[in-house]
């Protein structure tokens, strides 16, 4: 007969199960004291609410307040969030909704799937949805969806209201310029501001510059409205602000449909509201201001907009430093013999400590340049066209059957995601393997579209190359040697010049090509 001992059942002591760090994100679209008052309600429900559970610890709330949720990028404290989490000190959020977290149906997966590799759930409270537990993205990319929509839906009829009260002279100015305070309904002037202001225009309208005229405003240690610094584009923004006269302009801005805000160009309608408040400067001498800003641009040949020194230099704005990286800026140079122009880096110009890289002549750097295209026309045989051959042989062919494997590869991975659907449909699964394998499917799938958008980057680019060598190789084959510089050629066939000190530049072509040459 076999025999049995029995081993008496020993009392074990459990440990005691971790509790979860549990943070809380709020956020409120505006700045006004109904919404900061809903912000304090949020963040004492979601204090007493996670302290409650016994099985939580408190990891703080975290907030932003009068900042619109269409866009992740600017809202600083679910940037020190998720900074957090991957610093270990949260273990799961709590948020209102989707539309508190984001409103961006790209910014809100994208989250999500960030603190998932984390380990770290999300619980959106209204929809009652627990990233950590839920079967798939589907219903949690259709509500957001929605409150992409909602946020669009809100953002028309604000726009709609506002252009309403733009239109019967009811907006309010809640931020009025430097030399102005508001009192709740109105701009007043600030006394003290407002002989600041009488002093630049007085100064402007003498013929000082308006770079003199900050420098020695920085000089009196005289702070601008957010106690910054003054510089010569503020001083021209103030001479050219018609609220010192007393009218205001709306609508100088606008906002596109990815909610970037531009200049307004005559791209949207504009309302101009004369007499709107007590005026600091004179019509006359405001508009006196105007006509001197006016007849300086019309002298240095600048067009107003946003590329507004594209006309102004062949140089301008493609002059790089190579020891700094700065850009160059255009200057006179005096001598006893008379002037010349030059170019000069920004940044030896401010602090010679920070930069040693001397200036360029104007005309040393022509010189370079039509030395450089003869070059290139008397050789292109050698240079250009061994390097277009080069460029068709590498460029499309492999990287469009590599897209095709990866758009396959990609098709497969939709297929499994099916199948894995069907597969828990019918019991055969369980959640918990569906979850796991779903969130790597999908893992996966986001890496093969990262690539074949890589790829379709990178066709386009050498596609361009080709096409631009193929413009550069049709110019010299057909052009006689260059006898002067010509700025039309070097705006066509120039991105850069690269300054690698006062006897060496490198051109970069828009071609792929650099070629240095010596001054």
């Amino acid at each position: 007969m076999r025999k049995v001992t029995k081993i008496e059942q020993t009392s074990i002591k459990k440990n005691k199960s971790k509790k979860l760090k549990v943070a809380a994100y709020c956020r409120v679209s505006t700045d006004s004291d109904e919404q900061l008052e809903s912000l304090e309600t949020q963040k004492t429900h979601y204090e007493n609410y996670i302290t409650s559970r016994n099985d939580w610890q408190f990891a703080g709330v975290y907030y932003d307040e009068g900042i619109s949720g269409t866009d992740k990028a600017h809202r600083p404290e679910l940037k020190r969030l998720i900074q957090d989490c991957r610093a270990g000190k949260i273990d799961m959020i709590i948020t209102k909704s989707i539309s508190r977290f984001s409103r961006n149906t790209t910014d809100c997966l994208a989250l999500v799937r960030k603190l998932l590799e984390l380990n770290i759930p999300v619980w959106f409270e209204k929809e009652n949805i627990n990233t950590g537990s839920m079967e798939s993205e589907l219903f949690l990319s259709i509500l957001s969806s929605m409150a992409a929509d909602e946020s669009l839906s809100i953002s028309l009829n604000s726009k709609w209201s506002i252009k309403k009260r733009f239109e019967n002279g009811t907006f309010k100015i809640s931020y009025p310029p430097y030399g102005y305070n508001w009192d709740g309904e109105t701009m007043t002037i600030n006394p003290k501001q407002a002989e600041i202001v009488r002093r630049i225009f007085s100064e402007a309208l003498s013929g000082k510059g308006i770079a003199t005229i900050a420098a020695e405003l920085n000089r009196e240690q005289i702070p601008t409205k957010r106690g910054g610094h003054w510089s010569p584009s503020g001083i021209r923004g103030m001479l050219a602000n018609e609220k010192y006269c007393g009218d205001c302009l709306y609508q100088k801005t606008w906002s596109d449909s990815a909610y970037k805000r531009h200049l307004n160009h005559g791209e949207q309608t504009q309302y101009l509201q004369q007499n709107h408040h007590e005026p600091i400067i004179s019509r006359k001498d405001w508009e006196a201001a105007q006509k001197l800003i006016s007849q300086r641009a019309n002298e240095k040949n600048i067009s107003k907009g946003n590329e507004k020194y594209q006309n102004r230099y062949a140089f301008s704005g493609r002059i790089i430093c190579g020891e700094c990286g700065a850009a160059f800026k255009r200057r006179i140079n005096y001598t006893t013999d008379g002037s010349y122009a030059a170019w000069s880096c920004k940044t030896h110009l401010a602090d010679k400590d920070r930069c040693s890289m001397l200036f360029i002549r104007d005309n040393d750097l022509k010189l370079a340049f039509t030395t450089m295209m003869n070059k290139l026309i008397f050789a292109h045989r050698l240079i250009l066209k061994p390097y277009a051959e080069s460029l068709k042989q590498n460029s499309t062919s492999q990287t469009l059957i590599r897209i095709q494997q990866l758009e396959t590869k990609l098709a497969e991975n939709a297929d499994k995601r099916k199948t894995l659907t069907k597969l828990m449909a019918q019991g055969f699964i369980d959640q918990v393997i569906y979850s796991q394998q779903t969130s790597e499917l999908l893992s996966q799938a986001d890496g093969v579209r990262k690539q074949i958008d890589a790829l379709k980057n990178t066709t386009s680019s050498e596609t361009a190359a080709l096409m631009q060598t193929k413009d550069l190789l049709h110019f010299v084959e057909k052009s006689k040697m260059l006898e002067a510089f010509d700025d039309r050629i070097f705006t066509r066939f120039v991105e850069r010049i690269v300054i690698h000190s006062r006897h060496e530049a490198a051109f970069k072509l828009k071609c792929g090509l650099t070629l240095t040459e010596r001054m």
